[in-house]
């Protein structure tokens, strides 16, 4: 006797999916109960919930207590953006890395910062500069500030031989973060550490991380002239 093979959440998910793409159900219509849905395909009801969630993660369907699950009238794609650790980027692309920390310093946190992400008066961060190589090319600049206060243990970590990233990575947890893309000239900062010429196109990002509403750390990177980025949704 040939045992039937068990309905997947993933299962769910892509029938759904393809119901929607078909137009069984086309943009704003109601979808059936989760119950309805598990009945038909034969499942668990937290089966089902768990394929409808993922589908409203990426933005397909629209969820609403008391109202039920609809198609979305504008679907929206969510792009995924790991927090990429520099040393395993430059690796990826089979080049040698090499680190150097270019500035270290406990200071008060300047006005513009504290407002920023949110920091109390007088809170002291670690500011920091430093450089990324690949195949000793200059590929990033970081200028980074970490709240002392969320990471006592910072204080004492010289970041000589490792960057910043890559060890709040293994030692402190975040809970969201905020990313923000810019386009800048290079000044003559970015000139001298990126080698390229003063006004320069450059790709920088900024990014700020809280663990429990408490921020973390405020980073700014900025790439070499002609770094690109690219993610998938």
């Amino acid at each position: 006797m040939t045992q039937r093979k068990k309905t997947g959440f993933q299962d769910v998910r892509n029938e759904v999916l393809r119901r929607i793409e078909d137009r069984h159900w086309p943009q704003g219509a109601l979808l059936p109960t989760e119950l309805e849905l598990a009945a038909e395909f034969g499942c668990a009801r937290a089966t089902v919930n768990r394929a409808l969630r993922e589908l409203a993660d990426r933005g397909i369907i629209d969820r609403k207590r008391k109202s039920g699950t609809r198609v979305a009238m504008t679907p929206v794609k969510q792009a995924k953006l790991d927090i990429a650790v520099v040393r395993q980027q430059i690796e990826e692309i089979n080049a040698t890395y090499r680190y150097a920390l270019v500035m270290r310093q406990q200071i008060t946190a300047p006005a513009w910062l504290a407002s920023q992400v949110g920091l109390q008066a007088g809170a002291q961060v670690l500011h920091l500069h430093c450089m990324h190589y690949a195949d000793n090319r200059p590929f990033q600049f970081e200028e980074r500030w970490i709240n002392i206060a969320a990471v006592p243990e910072v204080a004492e970590a010289d970041f000589k031989a490792i960057g910043p990233n890559e060890w709040l990575l293994s030692e402190v947890p975040f809970s969201n973060a905020e990313i923000t893309f810019l386009a800048i000239a290079a000044n003559d900062q970015m000139s001298e550490f990126l080698t390229c010429p003063p006004g320069a196109p450059l790709f920088q990002m900024e990014r700020t991380t809280w663990f429990q509403q408490q921020p973390v750390t405020f980073v700014r990177m900025t790439f070499h002239p002609g770094y690109r980025m690219s993610t998938q949704y």
